[in-house]
């Protein structure tokens, strides 16, 4: 049964949900009308205002206030409500009367939120967005499970924003992990390849590697996870870090200093003369590599170890290597390779919290066992030291309790304070071999 409405009084129309203009067929609207109406430059913030308001799914009521509003706006809001919206310095509509003007007039019988649609397209309500933005950046991180061996690097990246400040959007995110997995997959490059090449090889451009680019940030990131390099920063730490993969950036800059090694004229003659020898990472990718199959090679972090060595024994000084530092990309090959032809590594370096650092650093990415280096010989030489210890604390996984000792005595101890024990270790049998140790 129909209900007629009393006399005199009229029904008014329905309030609509924002989000019921998405799920209901297209409204008639006559666009031309509301072109003219609400679609001019000096009504853009009311629509704007209106569309927010509907994809954040709250209701088209209330009053929206425009600052410091032109003559221009002024006049499109009295147009619009039939009358001068007030004065004062800013500008109030209530989205009610907008609403009522335009079901009223026919311009838009489902009211503001068809209106705003008409004006500029559908309306997602945020959560939606969200929504879809989500599994758009899931989709690209799923990128990252093409590298088992990495999952733990890969989960980091999921959670601490790195793509996400690279890329910006999970769209440019997916090309780029997409690029980052294309050379990661080709890593570590054995033997050594020059970057430019392999760039050109699997991604296509011989630049795409170039620095600052966030492919290389990525990458780096990468390789770092790969190869345990430490990380930093600078020109030499990037050629070091792509060394680390088999990727030379500069094949000369990155060296080794070594003594008492063989398998090249060039170190034969230097070994016989009982002189050290700097090794380059070029000679050691694409020259004959030194032979010290079967024997015991010593490596320490400072150079005055090395000269003093040579000075004391000269051509009779078993197979020694400086890493001065953090061991370089020349260094870790020369290691590398020596370990493969069954030498046994011997490692001493400064008892502080850098040489802790340095030393868990090569042991993560070569075999070694301690050369005087353990908690018991740091009580020993500890006694003659007054030096402070300063830095951050680190671990000694070979030996967990000379960290703990450390702690303890508070002294720091270089290698050059113990460098008489040192030497006594590398100092030749009467045969002229090395002492057995």
């Amino acid at each position: 049964m129909n209900v007629q409405p009393e006399a005199g009084r009229t029904t008014p129309p329905p309030q609509r949900r924002p989000s019921d203009a998405l799920r209901a067929e297209p409204a008639r609207v006559d666009t031309v009308r509301l072109t003219r109406l609400l679609g001019g430059p000096d009504l853009t913030w009311l629509v704007e205002r209106a569309r927010r308001r509907m994809e954040r799914g709250e209701p088209l009521t209330g009053s929206v206030s425009l600052g410091a509003p032109t003559e221009g706006q002024r006049r499109a809001a009295e147009s619009l409500l039939g009358r001068a919206p007030g004065g004062g310095r800013s500008l109030t509509i209530r989205l009610d009367t907008v609403d009522a003007v335009l079901r009223r007039s026919g311009i838009s019988p489902d009211g503001l939120a068809a209106a705003v649609t008409a004006l500029t397209g559908p309306v997602v309500p945020l959560r939606e967005t969200r929504a879809d933005e989500d599994r758009a950046w899931q989709a690209a991180y799923a990128r990252l499970d093409q590298l088992p061996g990495l999952a733990a690097w890969a989960a980091r990246l999921r959670a601490d924003g790195l793509v996400r400040r690279l890329a910006r959007t999970p769209e440019s995110a997916d090309d780029l992990l997409a690029a980052t997995v294309r050379v990661l997959r080709e890593l570590p490059a054995d033997p050594a390849v020059s970057l430019p090449a392999f760039a050109a090889r699997v991604l296509g451009s011989a630049h795409a590697l170039d620095d600052g680019t966030p492919l290389t940030t990525l990458t780096l990131s990468g390789i770092r996870a790969l190869t345990g390099f430490p990380d930093g920063s600078g020109t030499e730490w990037r050629r070091e870090a792509w060394a680390s993969a088999g990727l030379l950036r500069d094949e000369l800059s990155s060296t080794v200093l070594t003594l008492g090694l063989r398998g090249t004229p060039a170190l034969d003659w230097l070994t016989a003369n009982g002189e050290p020898a700097v090794l380059t990472l070029r000679q050691l990718t694409a020259g004959t590599a030194p032979m010290t199959a079967g024997a015991v090679m010593y490596v320490c972090e400072n150079p005055a170890v090395v000269a003093a060595a040579a000075d004391a024994y000269g051509a009779h000084c078993p197979p020694l290597v400086c890493l001065q530092g953090q061991p370089s990309a020349a260094a870790l090959t020369l290691l590398r390779r020596t370990a493969e032809q069954g030498a046994s590594l011997r490692y001493h370096g400064d008892f502080d919290w850098g040489g802790l650092r340095i030393a868990a650093a090569l042991l993560g990415r070569v075999p070694w066992t301690p050369w005087r280096y353990t908690a018991a010989d740091y009580r020993a030489a500890a006694r003659d030291s007054a030096v402070p210890l300063a830095g951050v604390p680190a671990a000694s996984p070979w030996d967990p309790s000379l960290a703990e000792a450390l702690v303890e005595h508070g002294v720091r101890v270089e290698e050059e304070a113990v460098l008489d024990t040192l030497l006594a270790d590398l100092a030749p049998e009467p045969s002229g071999q090395p002492r057995a140790r």
